[in-house]
């Protein structure tokens, strides 16, 4: 499983010929990723005197926040087996009948995946922003940080829905795909737009 590698060695997988993990597998651990910074907020912030009035606030988030973070890892490994699953389909012999419906539910599912991590990476957006705008001010820059990686892990995801929603034939599936990505990506990026005309960056 890539999710048992050390980083190092997640990297070198990266960097080599084969084609996993790729670019939906890193969205994935992106969104994993930016879930922890805002737990790590939310955690320098709850007990802290002076944030008693969030300590609610900053519990939920934490929650939230931690129960994403262990969804989003376990999809850097799902990408990679639904890709896996779309190779499989194509090896299938080409007379055989079973081979173009099991390609073809392979893409619907190497297309569902990502779209599933693009949701999440929205959530914990918006979780980072939550603790960008209530959490400790000393840990203000780590929660843009989250709230940029989850940008990333958001649009890298759309991406890669779009890339397989162009081979399946299904047309009311690839319809109701791409209005919901381009949904997930118009609210990504007024977060961004919001995030960027804050002070954050001008300190």
């Amino acid at each position: 499983m890539l999710t048992e590698l050390s980083v190092e060695q997640f990297l070198a997988k990266t960097a080599s010929k084969q084609p996993v993990p790729g670019g939906g597998s890193v969205s994935a651990l992106a969104g994993a990723l930016a879930a922890a910074l805002a737990r790590m907020v939310a955690n320098l912030t709850c007990g802290r005197p002076g944030f008693a009035a969030v300590e609610g606030e900053m519990e939920a988030l934490k929650e939230r926040a931690g129960a994403l973070q262990t969804s989003l890892v376990s999809d850097v490994d799902r990408d990679s087996e639904a890709y896996g699953r779309v190779m499989d389909a194509f090896r299938l012999p080409k007379q055989s009948p079973e081979r173009g419906p099991a390609i073809q539910e392979a893409l619907r599912q190497a297309a569902k995946v990502p779209m599933e991590v693009a949701r999440k990476a929205l959530e914990v957006m918006q979780l980072a922003g939550q603790a960008l705008e209530s959490g400790n001010p000393n840990a203000r820059t780590d929660a843009a940080v989250g709230l940029m990686m989850a940008r990333t892990a958001a649009l890298g995801a759309i991406l890669n829905v779009r890339i397989n929603l162009e081979s399946i034939k299904d047309e009311d599936f690839v319809r109701r795909m791409q209005q919901e990505a381009g949904t997930v990506q118009a609210q990504v990026l007024e977060l961004e737009r919001k995030l960027l005309a804050q002070d954050v960056f001008d300190n």
